[in-house]
């Protein structure tokens, strides 16, 4: 790894943003299986149904993550690929409103922007997205202490490869929390990326998916095999089960926060994001998976994944509140 280069931004969170459309729904049903890991959610076929509740938020992982980040006091910028549509126009005004650099903002002109419509029940949500199809180009980017990596559509596997050489030449940090299309691609289409990874962020589901193990696999060898495919650091979220980290000398479990759960859209973004920016604050893996699950508690407390993002003052504050130590397992 090269010397360190004088860092122009703390992080820069590469990905898609998205304009999201949060529907809260009180008219339908679920229908689960006998042993509920899995349930349908339910509409009248060819009625209309009621809306509750309309909100328009800011979306899309690496967006989530850049604005998270500037709250908690690091220098972020953010790459992405947006329309000339008034839906791209109010992602960047919404950037740039949050202290986010919008300087690697690439706006495809007569295209439009990536749109979801949130579908929220009771305290879940059923989402359904836009991608549209992104010719993707890494620009040369500024010396950074992190890259955070996410959900990209498809096509990604350019933007992989450019990024891998301006890694090595800038000796950055790497944080990786794939998305869809990414995970699909498989393994060893990831392999490059996850042999130069920093910090592996997870769910239980896709850990399993990337390794090909079944869901009775126990945790610890989960993290184990995880950092078996190059990272020094990987974390596994596990709902409302909590969160596992392991640094391939210790493994750590934190439980979640105490808090009103409204909807839970953002808390994996809001979780990784603040892992991520505790470690680069210098704090121990028990104390960023602290940091992770106090910002989560908070964003499922509002609607939208960066309505209830933390600063870093009102995180502290909220860790000493819940009174939670991460454990060693």
């Amino acid at each position: 790894m090269p010397a360190k280069k004088k860092c122009k931004y703390d992080i820069i969170s590469i990905g898609d943003a998205t304009l999201d459309t949060f529907a809260r729904i009180d008219n339908a049903s679920l229908l689960c299986s006998l042993n509920k890991e899995q349930c349908w959610f339910c509409l009248n076929y060819a009625e209309k149904i009621p809306i509750a509740e309309l909100k328009f938020t800011l979306g899309g992982n690496a967006c989530n993550n850049a604005v998270g980040s500037a709250r908690l006091g690091l220098r972020a910028a953010f790459y992405g690929v947006i329309g000339d549509d008034d839906s791209g126009r109010r992602i960047l005004d919404q950037v740039k409103k949050e202290n986010v650099s919008s300087e690697y903002v690439v706006v495809q002109k007569g295209k439009p922007s990536n749109y979801s419509v949130v579908l929220t029940y009771k305290t879940e949500r059923t989402i359904l997205v836009y991608h549209y199809p992104r010719t993707y180009r890494l620009p040369k980017l500024a010396p950074s202490s992190w890259i955070y990596l996410t959900s990209m559509g498809k096509g990604f596997e350019k933007i992989h490869r450019d990024l891998l050489s301006q890694l090595k030449l800038n000796g950055t940090k790497l944080a990786f929390n794939p998305g869809t299309h990414q995970l699909l691609a498989g393994k060893k289409a990831l392999e490059p990326v996850l042999k130069v990874c920093s910090v592996l962020i997870l769910n239980k589901e896709e850990a399993l998916m990337i390794l090909g193990e079944p869901a009775t696999t126990p945790i610890k060898d989960i993290l184990k095999h995880l950092r078996t495919l190059g990272p020094d650091t990987a974390i596994v979220t596990d709902g409302d089960r909590g969160a596992y980290g392991s640094d391939g000398h210790r493994c750590y479990f934190m439980k979640v926060m105490p808090s009103k759960v409204v909807q839970r859209t953002g808390a994996g973004d809001s979780f990784a994001t603040s892992v991520v920016a505790a470690l680069f604050h210098g704090k121990s893996l028990p104390e960023a998976l602290q940091w992770g699950t106090a910002n989560a508690a908070s964003v499922i407390e509002h609607i939208g994944p960066q309505t209830g993002l933390l600063t870093k003052e009102k995180l502290f504050k909220r860790i000493k509140g819940a009174a939670c130590a991460c454990k060693e397992i």
